[in-house]
């Protein structure tokens, strides 16, 4: 075993790239970096090599603290793999800090935000931020060791107290406090909702809350912690417990270096971003992607013409005036007669289930419909093109174990394949580590996918698991290195290949790629989803949790397969509340391969096909909020669900919830998921405790008002859909009911606007458009709306506009929530607007505004013409009294 005990010795060092911190230990060597004011890097080198002084040696290129990470797209230092992100990757200068303290006790390096103390024996490190909070301590004598079976083991201070969110996809609740949970992606087809792990996902990243409270007031400090480390790994978040240490957590890896970047808040919201600062901000992928995606396994499974049956699938929604985007197209359409049976073979199409791919995709597309078709990463050793994968060496290799029995038998082992169990029998693994691989996997997708008329792809069954010998041996672009260290990024190499086989082919259109695996970063590539979730109540409820802890680390294009993947079909009930929880997660499938032959569709039960319909055009309206806050995941990392505990981090009551969210800043979701519900209850936040005014919040259909801070129960029928809406809110709808945001565009624009005349408060906006389609917004090709609110008895909205795309939208109607009374007068500029007494002249008139008595609600609308040469302009809501004697 290992086990840093005591320092011997602290330098300051420069490699040209920056300055670190480098100490020498009883055993291995450790460095420190302070990447920004707000992350810190600590690295102990249990990879390092033997030679020089205390064993260390630099280079970059192997040896010693090597640098070639798959995850990091912000650095401080050169990386072997700078190339393959070229500039994706942001090199910045470490961030500034001095030795202020050295002495035999301790030393003390200060940054302008964080200081780091390190204790020199027994060995412990200490991070306060500038008030001397203690963020982060060492446990002495467990904190960076290697075990008896060799594995790396970091051990933290905690608190009883804390609450830990996070760690990628995970079942159960969302606070993490005193579980054991390990990092071992998995297929895990009908997996329990509450207890399974692992699931399919290796993002080792958390964040740790820290609770205060004195007296009546109640605060909270968060940070995070990112291993960066691609091995299977397990978590430790103050379950176990000895009388012989503090509480602590602990992480524990197989293999590699203990590589923290370690995160301060004090927000979780500024702990997210910081941490897609350094793995990635989301892709945004084009507006069809947030459209409703119809799948199931049934139709690509039939034995003769899947090609029509999905076409009718389509034509039927159109008729049933469900609104449609997009096919996930699954396997079956590459089911082949082999020497063992009709087996699934990537990268053929059979042609009695699909006459004629290329007018399939055609009659797709002139039905707005994108098509994803199904690709895996595992090819089974019957494919009729396997000699010739197997002569240009695509493959993971076998272990020398593995090899020497391969021998030991008379096996020709060039270029042998290491073999797994797989779909269908006995297969083999592409190994994406291996540049020359990814240019022959590209030409394979162009050839075999592509041309056939996509610009979508479903990389599925990504989590290399069923290759069991973790010894198997990757090429890791040159470097050399195990599948056990390196699985859990196949799935996002092969996302960064499909993204560039796309660019390639159509290098205007904005790939959408779909996989069901990765690793840190997989944000950045693609769309993914919660797995092979089983039908039922629990999953409905669970699968939120799991939803939000994707969504706080950094994963925003994220849902789950709605009304249960596998399993019996959902009964009445549990579909449509399903589709009305569905509908708010940026990734909206139907997706099943039901166990009672049955297969789930929106229109499935006739007497319910209402609910499904209103909730599923409901999302179409939500659209250009959705599509602004994917934007704001793109630039920011803030994700589209937001936890009640990241929005309201100071209002101790909702630290445990994930039965409600908000989608967003401003609108509250309290989805009912209990079965034979005809109430709901639920808890509206409050940000009085950190100093501002009680919450208030409006309810988004009868706009009745509500007080944050207390509980309530109202009652639902089957098709409510319990809102709320924050006061200050800004939330863009569209007017116009779309049914394919492919071929149709948003023409008349509702903002809701929640204003708060009784104070005088401000809040903003930023609506986001594009076309939606191609790349042409990374060339300016855009428009974002800046909008503020500035409520008060003097209300302002004001209206900024910047980029050079134009607006689709015709007309706009504002309908500012204002309870309290009906305004005196409504101007546009310096255009005072008519006002109506009757709600007809109202809608019949091309602008004016008008008071709902019954929604208390003030309409104003006017063309967009109106302002179209106006990139700023306001409009002005008086709700002065009226001086009826002095008129």
């Amino acid at each position: 075993m290992k086990i840093i005990r005591y320092a011997k010795e602290l330098t300051e060092k420069n490699d040209g790239f920056g300055k670190y911190y480098e100490i020498a230990t009883n055993c291995i060597p450790l460095r420190i970096w302070f990447l920004t004011d707000d992350i810190v890097r600590i690295r102990a080198g249990f990879d390092c090599a033997k030679g020089g002084k205390n064993g260390l040696v630099d280079d970059v290129t192997g040896g010693n603290f090597r640098e070639a990470s798959y995850s990091l797209r912000l650095t401080a230092w050169e990386d072997k793999l700078d190339s393959f992100f070229g500039n994706k990757r942001t090199r910045v200068q470490v961030a500034s800090s001095k030795i202020t303290s050295d002495d035999s006790d301790k030393t003390v390096i200060q940054g302008e935000k964080l200081r780091v103390q390190i204790q020199k024996n027994p060995f412990v490190i200490k991070i306060f931020d500038l008030d001397g909070n203690l963020l982060h301590s060492d446990i002495p004598d467990l904190a960076y060791m290697e075990d008896s079976n060799h594995r790396r083991i970091h051990t933290s201070e905690i608190s009883q107290t804390d609450c830990f969110y996070g760690f990628g996809e995970k079942t159960g609740e969302l606070n993490k406090a005193e579980t054991s949970m390990s990092m071992s992606p998995k297929d895990t087809m009908g997996y329990n909702p509450a207890k399974s792990d692992s699931l399919y996902k290796h993002i080792p990243f958390y964040i740790r809350l820290q609770k205060n409270r004195v007296g009546t007031n109640f605060s909270s400090i968060a940070t995070g912690y990112f291993y960066h480390n691609t091995a299977e790994c397990d978590f430790d978040t103050g379950r176990e417990h000895s009388n012989y240490w503090p509480h602590h957590s602990r992480y524990r890896v197989d293999s590699g270096d203990i590589d923290l970047f370690f995160i301060a808040g004090p927000t979780i919201r500024q702990v997210v971003q910081r941490y897609t600062d350094l793995t990635g901000k989301s892709a945004l992928l084009p507006k069809s992607a947030f459209g409703y995606l119809g799948s199931s396994m049934y139709y690509s499974e039939l034995p003769k013409d899947c090609d029509d049956e999905i076409i009718k699938f389509i034509d039927t929604a159109k008729t049933e005036q469900i609104p449609i985007d997009g096919f996930q197209l699954s396997s079956g359409y590459t089911s082949q007669k082999t020497c063992e049976g009709e087996k699934r073979c990537v990268f053929t199409w059979n042609k009695e289930r699909f006459k004629n791919p290329k007018d399939f995709f055609v009659q797709m597309e002139k039905r707005g419909i994108t098509v994803s078709p199904n690709v895996k990463p595992g090819i089974l050793l019957c494919h009729p093109y396997m000699e010739n994968f197997i002569h240009k060496d695509l493959f993971v290799h076998p272990s020398e174990d593995a090899l020497a029995e391969e021998k030991s038998v008379g096996k020709n082992a060039k270029n042998a394949p290491a073999v797994g169990t797989w779909w269908g029998g006995k297969g083999a693994f592409v190994d994406f580590t291996n540049p020359k691989v990814r240019e022959e996997w590209k030409k394979l997708l162009t050839e075999n996918v592509l041309d056939y008329g996509t610009t979508s792809v479903w990389n599925d069954n990504c989590e290399y698991d069923s290759l069991v010998d973790k010894d198997s041996v990757c090429d890791y672009e040159g470097i050399g290195g195990k599948i056990g260290d390196l699985k859990a990024v196949m799935s996002n190499l092969m996302c960064y290949v499909t993204e560039d086989a796309v660019a390639k082919k159509n290098p205007d259109v904005r790939p959408f790629i779909v996989c069901r695996s990765g690793h840190s970063g997989i944000q950045t590539v693609a769309q993914t989803w919660a797995g092979d979730n089983r039908t039922g109540w629990d999953t409905l409820k669970f699968n939120m949790s799991t939803i939000l802890g994707m969504a706080l680390c950094g994963v925003s294009n994220y849902g789950c397969d709605i009304g249960g993947f596998y399993g019996p079909s959902p009964d009445a009930e549990l579909f449509v509340r399903w589709v009305q929880n569905g509908i708010f997660q940026s990734r909206f499938s139907i997706h099943s391969v039901n166990t009672d032959n049955t297969v789930t569709e929106p229109w499935m039960y006739s007497d319910c096909t209402k609910y499904i319909l209103d909730a599923i055009q409901f999302r179409y309206a939500l659209f250009p909020y959705m599509y602004s806050l994917a934007y704001r995941a793109h630039i920011k990392g803030e994700s589209i669900w937001e936890p009640l505990c990241l929005a309201f981090q100071n209002d101790e009551k909702v630290l445990e919830t994930f039965t409600e969210f908000m989608m967003g800043d401003s609108l509250y979701v309290a989805p009912v998921i209990e079965q034979g519900a005809k109430t709901r209850k639920f808890y509206l936040p409050n940000n009085a405790a950190c100093g501002e005014k009680t919450t208030k919040w409006y309810d988004f259909w009868k706009r009745s008002e509500y007080e944050g801070g207390c509980e309530y129960e109202i009652p639902v029928g089957l098709g409510d859909v319990p809102l709320f809406v924050k006061a200050g809110a800004i939330i863009p709808l569209a007017d116009n009911q779309m049914f394919n945001l492919a071929t149709e565009s948003v023409t008349d624009l509702h903002l809701l606007c929640a204003c708060d005349i009784s104070s005088e408060t401000t809040s903003d906006f930023t609506l986001y458009e594009d076309d939606g389609v191609t790349t042409g917004y990374e060339k300016g090709e855009f428009q974002k709306t800046s909008i503020t609110l500035k409520s008060g008895i003097q209300t302002q909205i004001e209206f900024s506009a910047e980029g050079n795309y134009k607006s689709s939208v015709k007309n706009i109607l504002l309908d500012v929530i204002a309870r309290e009374k009906c305004p005196f007068f409504v101007r546009l500029e310096d255009t005072e607007l008519k006002h109506f007494i009757n709600r007809k002249e109202w809608e019949n008139a091309q602008s004016g505004w008008y008071y709902s008595q019954s929604k208390k609600s003030v309409l104003i609308k006017y063309p967009q013409s109106t302002v179209t040469d106006l990139k700023n302009y306001s409009v002005y809501i008086s709700f002065a009294e009226f001086n009826m004697l002095g008129m």
